[in-house]
């Protein structure tokens, strides 16, 4: 099983239910684009207070890898006692913008992130000073604010008193602000031209048939317990999972995880053509043309 990497090999000597449950849980795949908006993440969390922080906007498809990015990224920054003043540091925040763009539930949702008490009935300067008082004592360098086009859901004044509130916290507590959202968030973050201009775009694009994309499935191969090579990266395998999951990595990663479920289940040991081609999976575009049958 040379075409596993050494940890899965031991995972593919498993039973059938244990190598099953191996391939439906979360997994990282390192590439380019990904890695670099990491790498600018970690130069964001050490950058100096300054009267004008930058911060970062991250924009892609849904299923296009953001929440796993910056879930990634958070879970390697998280919170600590420091061993000198025997506080809890937590120096990256990471919470989803509320369902609609209202004051009072963002920092309700702030204080929830910190686990901090509070009253729902205080008045929303009360609720501001606790959380601005709690990221100071807690020495938070970065607030991650997932689902950010949940603003749109708000009329033009409502957004922007919602992006006020954003730029005040960045402004205050001199914090970077990462903003994640689909392309629509782009729209969002336009109707305050000083929020626009403090928030660099990172786009996550979809995938096409290229050699990265390729890389990419040669990657997801090597991670799945299969005990006989699949050849992934073959013309034909490779241009039926694009097809079929029409380019975003959350829907290569299901169209590749249930194959290879399948792959197990009919002893095959391996992903081939006749496994995709019966697969039985619905393509984006088409789920959303059978959604709006009904509504």
């Amino acid at each position: 099983m040379k075409h596993l990497i050494d940890s899965v090999r031991e995972i593919a000597l498993k039973d059938d239910v244990s190598r099953i449950k191996f391939i439906n849980n979360n997994r990282w795949i390192k590439y380019p684009q990904a890695e670099k908006i990491i790498d600018r993440l970690e130069e964001l969390l050490v950058y100096p207070k300054i009267s004008r922080m930058p911060n970062m906007l991250i924009i892609g498809e849904t299923n296009n890898g953001k929440t796993i990015l910056v879930n990634k990224f958070y879970k390697t920054h998280q919170p600590f006692v420091d061993e000198k003043t025997d506080k809890l540091n937590i120096p990256v925040l990471y919470f989803q913008a509320p369902p609609i763009p209202d004051e009072k539930r963002f920092y309700h949702t702030i204080l929830d992130a910190l686990n901090v008490p509070y009253r729902y009935n205080d008045k929303i300067e009360q609720k501001e000073n606790q959380a601005r008082n709690v990221l100071e004592h807690a020495k938070t360098k970065m607030i991650i604010i997932d689902e950010i086009h949940n603003i749109l859901a708000g009329n033009l004044s409502k957004q922007r008193a919602f992006l006020n509130v954003i730029k005040y916290l960045a402004n205050e507590l001199q914090i970077v602000i990462v903003a994640v959202g689909i392309k629509e968030a782009l729209n969002a973050m336009n109707t305050d031209p000083q929020i626009s201009n403090r928030f660099v775009p990172e786009y996550l694009p979809k995938w096409n048939y290229s050699e990265e994309y390729l890389r990419l499935i040669m990657s997801f191969e090597r991670l799945l317990p299969l005990r006989k090579p699949s050849i992934l990266a073959s013309e034909q395998l490779s241009k039926k999972i694009l097809e079929l999951s029409e380019g975003t990595i959350g829907e290569i990663s299901n169209v590749i995880s249930k194959a290879a479920i399948e792959a197990i289940k009919s002893k095959k040991e391996k992903i081939d053509i006749e496994i995709l081609k019966n697969l039985d999976y619905v393509k984006p575009s088409d789920r959303r043309r059978q959604t709006n049958k009904y509504i």
